[in-house]
């Protein structure tokens, strides 16, 4: 062992613990029970075995174990976004794609370009940059990875302030915020804007936040450690008391999880939740309505008659062969089209062909404030492609890698476009647009949604 260090081998890393022992003794507390000198029993924790503890400090252990569970949040909603409730509809486990015959694959293809027939597949490339980033961007400190990312940072701002999103009295929630770079510079760009508030939703604690370094009085960031699926904005403090406008807001917010915000945004934060025991009380106000039911919170400055709900929505969209048909928000323009679960659950798997094995090699991480970034793309998004998924026997014999690239494409813009039927339906204008080169990201495609006033229904009151 190293001087100071446990005297424990690791086995399983095959080299020594790394902890610091008390001094005068050998081994750290997790492996004490190796000391000779000591008969006291050190067992599993019952919360998690992954570690262990004295047995005659297990109740005291018990109540501050990390691992112990914690009170939910007032904005915990168990499953308010999930969508699906019918167990029937749920599809039963497929088959690999791997698995099927030839002829079977074909099929599903024919079914696809069926479905797809009709379709806008041809996005317009908006590629935009904004002024906020101009300093950062001609930085040569940045290496090519942290440029690759204010590249598209830069482009989704833009975006956003072709749609007048960037503005005073709103709040931004930021969905899979990650270290929270995009809410970063979205305040950059709202520098003298006044009531700004910032909501940065993420389910995993996350190491070097930039949040943190926001200490202007007139803008606010608050993260909300929970799982889209459970989240209730209408419960959410700051929002229960000043009812801002919100501003939903994403990057590359992988497969299910775009589905979650967007029935968060659309559905279960336009309903108000007044209802006992966390339930959603009846439908009293629609999307885009420009009208809700009125707020009985102490300083509530906003009126009914002013307040919309959510503003806007701008999400670049990632890891379509992530999305699951339980939370799928498309579902009833998949079945308007004579496809259900078994077809989209082949089709999702379909997508990844659309970016795997196009790059061999992912570009090394550059010294710079991004680089955590870029490894966190690497994990999530580049290393969950399955091998099987993109280049079986069954497929190298019928189909060329710019054929399945051209299937891959073809499956995602078929889930997109039921993102986008679901939100038209809703009372948004939606779009999808190119909004970076691809040599940026593989997952160049924006999906923007804005209230629409020809759509606004009659409220149901």
């Amino acid at each position: 062992p190293e001087p100071g260090r446990c005297a424990h081998f690791v086995l399983r890393k095959k080299r020594f613990c790394r902890m610091i022992p008390a001094p005068g003794r050998r081994f750290c507390g997790e492996h004490a029970h190796e000391e000779e000198q000591n008969d006291r029993k050190r067992i599993p924790c019952p919360l998690d075995p992954k570690h262990t503890v004295y047995e005659d400090q297990l109740q005291k252990h018990l109540k501050k174990c990390n691992s112990r569970e914690k009170p939910k949040p007032v904005y915990f909603v168990q499953d308010i976004n999930a969508g699906l409730k019918d167990v029937a509809e749920i599809p039963e486990k497929q088959v690999p794609l791997s698995s099927l015959s030839i002829e079977e694959l074909q099929n599903l293809i024919i079914k696809l370009k069926k479905a797809s027939n009709g379709l806008e597949l041809h996005l317009k490339e908006q590629i935009l940059s904004h002024q906020a980033l101009q300093e950062a961007l001609s930085d040569p400190k940045n290496g090519e990875s942290a440029f690759k990312h204010l590249k598209q940072q830069a482009s989704i701002l833009g975006n956003m302030e072709k749609l007048h999103l960037l503005g005073p009295g709103r709040c931004f929630v930021e969905f899979g915020a990650g270290r929270g770079k995009l809410s970063h510079w979205v305040d950059i760009a709202l520098e003298n804007v006044e009531s700004v508030q910032f909501l940065l939703v993420e389910r995993a604690t996350t190491r070097f936040k930039v949040d943190g370094k926001h200490k202007r009085r007139d803008s606010i960031f608050e993260r909300l450690q929970v799982d889209i699926q459970h989240l209730c904005l209408n419960k959410v403090p700051i929002l229960e008391k000043k009812r801002l406008p919100v501003v939903g807001i994403g990057k590359h917010l992988c497969g299910a999880a775009t589905d979650l915000a967007l029935r968060c945004l659309v559905e279960s934060y336009t309903t108000c939740c007044d209802g006992e025991d966390g339930e959603p009380a009846p439908k009293r106000c629609r999307a885009a309505q420009t009208e809700v039911a009125p707020h009985k919170s102490a300083g509530n400055e906003s009126t009914t008659e002013d307040h919309k709900p959510v503003a806007g929505i701008v999400i670049a969209l990632c890891c379509h062969h992530k999305c699951d048909w339980t939370h799928y928000v498309g579902r009833e323009f998949f079945k308007s089209v004579g496809l259900g679960p078994v077809e989209f659950h082949y089709f999702q798997r379909m997508s990844s062909w659309a970016t795997c094995g196009m790059r061999e090699t992912t570009s090394k991480a550059s010294p710079s404030e991004d680089s955590e970034d870029q490894t966190n793309y690497t994990e999530e998004h580049e290393q969950t492609l399955s091998r099987t998924e993109s280049g079986s026997d069954t497929l190298q014999g019928i189909l060329s890698v710019e054929e399945r690239k051209e299937i891959g494409c073809l499956c995602k813009r078929l889930i997109d476009h039921g993102r986008i039927e679901y939100l038209q339906q809703q009372g948004y204008k939606a779009a999808l647009q190119y909004y970076t080169e691809s040599a940026v990201s593989l997952e160049n495609v924006l999906l923007t949604a804005v209230p629409n006033p020809s759509l606004i229904p009659e409220p149901n009151i």
